[in-house]
């Protein structure tokens, strides 16, 4: 690697790995913030807590980088790609989508989803090790699915087109992204992965194309039939009793404002298939591989569920039952530090900014470091270590508000995050109810690698045995 410094705190580097980039990050701590080419763009690397925060906290800040193009064929301008007027008149229509009240209805989904994950391991009770990532996958899925359209796939019992093209285009994505080559759309249209991408994304526009109309069409058959819109939407396709989709809460806010057109439901259908689907997966992988290295946090867990849940850990989970949570969810949270879902989060000066004395000129490419500010040992003492009593309350007094960002911060934080968590721990709480875990590899041993979400290398190998209670 070569590298040649041009002032003290700015670097021109070029990195060849995710790895390289973590260890060139490491011997320049002190820096504050680094520059360098990746392709042929210039990037300015942030990973200080007080940077990260001139950063996400800035107007001038507020353009996602050059990467979200390569999403435009997907979901054109949803809430992730947008910007300006139309990307705060979306986000303040979308806010209320995840009100809490919103995700108490979107509960039961998931858990009856993430029973069924805990059922279908059972398929793995024996085996010396295997990857748990696809489970874990295809139950955020099916959660993703009925959540946001209504739409039961069954992804988790078995293969369908649409899953099959999401996987393939988040996967192409992230591969892109990691190849400059392939950066020009004129180039990367040519190409097989280009090829792969775009008829990904066909399958995927089509299929939410369909259940927009399908639902739609029932909606309107309904309201002229004499039935209340409010009321429409409380009952499925067929008429039976259901909970408010994502789906939904947009078709109403189209029938109340015919200027949300169909095409405005798709992107932001598809955008929050993309945001939550491999993010919160990997999320949830990495919390149970840190739980299978720990015993005594796993027990810690098991014993928080037993409080919970008593006599009765087969009862339907209430919204009280999630929060009362709470030490799974500073497991989640720091797993989260060590292993965000997202390594990388990227965006692009509007006009020139001034950060720790020196001007970063309007339209570089800022790039928040997640995975090395999250181990900043000056905010987590022994940064390695995994300590879920970080993020007791007593524990987080005092710590910057810029340090832990897995969910991005600031005004474009974000917009699904307590959807997140909630899935989290509920799927976190069906496997721990009913397995002991443990992990295959030790963290030494671990290749990571950084597409559009960090994962390992050869996947998550977990074993698991059924718990004796």
């Amino acid at each position: 690697m070569n590298s040649s410094k041009e002032k003290d705190g700015e670097q021109f580097i070029a990195p060849v790995s995710f790895q390289a980039l973590c260890g060139v990050v490491y011997i320049y701590d002190k820096a504050r913030l680094l520059r360098f080419w990746f392709g042929f763009k210039p990037v300015v690397i942030f990973f200080k807590p007080e940077t990260v925060e001139v950063v996400l906290s800035s107007n001038a800040l507020l353009e996602k980088t050059f990467v979200y193009e390569f999403l435009a064929p997907w979901f054109k301008q949803g809430l992730i790609t947008s910007s300006g007027l139309k990307w705060k008149r979306r986000r303040r229509l979308l806010t209320p989508a995840f009100h809490f009240r919103i995700l108490d209805d979107f509960l039961p989904v998931i858990d009856n989803h993430a029973r069924y994950l805990a059922e279908k391991l059972k398929n793995e009770v024996g085996k010396k090790s295997f990857d748990l990532v696809p489970y874990i996958t295809l139950c955020s899925l099916d959660i993703l699915c009925e959540t946001a359209m209504g739409k039961y796939v069954g992804a988790q019992k078995r293969d369908t087109p649409y899953v099959k093209a999401l996987n393939a285009a988040s996967h192409l994505f992230g591969t892109r992204f990691m190849k400059p080559w392939l950066w020009p759309e004129f180039i990367y249209s040519k190409t097989a992965d280009g090829k792969k991408f775009k008829e990904s994304t066909d399958i995927m526009d089509s299929f939410t194309r369909g259940v927009i109309r399908e639902r739609k069409a029932y909606i309107i058959g309904e309201m002229k039939s004499g039935t209340d819109m409010e009321e429409a939407f409380t009952r499925d396709n067929f008429g039976t009793k259901r909970k408010k989709a994502f789906l939904d809460l947009l078709l109403s806010e189209h029938l109340s404002d015919p200027k949300f057109t169909e095409e405005d439901i798709t992107e932001e259908v598809n955008t929050f298939m993309f945001a939550g689907h491999d993010t919160t997966a990997v999320g949830m992988s990495w919390a149970l591989y840190l739980i299978g290295q720990d015993p005594k946090v796993q027990k810690k867990c098991q014993e928080e569920l037993e409080e919970v849940f008593g006599d009765d850990p087969s009862r339907s989970m209430s919204l009280e039952d999630v929060k009362n949570l709470k030490y799974i969810e500073c497991v989640l949270k720091e797993s989260q530090r060590l292993y965000p879902s997202l390594p990388y989060i990227g965006r692009e000066s509007s006009c020139d900014i001034v950060v720790n004395g020196y001007t970063i000129p309007a339209g570089t490419n800022c790039m928040i470091f997640t995975y090395m500010l999250h181990r900043d040992s000056d905010m987590f003492p022994d940064p390695e270590k995994f300590d879920p009593d970080r993020f007791l309350p007593e524990n987080s007094v005092g710590r910057h508000p810029f340090a832990y960002v897995p969910f991005s911060a600031g005004p474009r934080n974000c917009i699904g995050q307590r959807f997140a968590m909630m899935e989290q721990k509920v799927v976190l709480a069906h496997v721990l109810m009913n397995y002991e875990v443990k992990s295959s590899v030790p963290r030494d041993q671990l290749q990571l690698t950084a597409e559009m979400v960090l994962r390992s290398h050869n996947g998550i190998l977990m074993e698991i045995t059924p718990r004796q209670r």
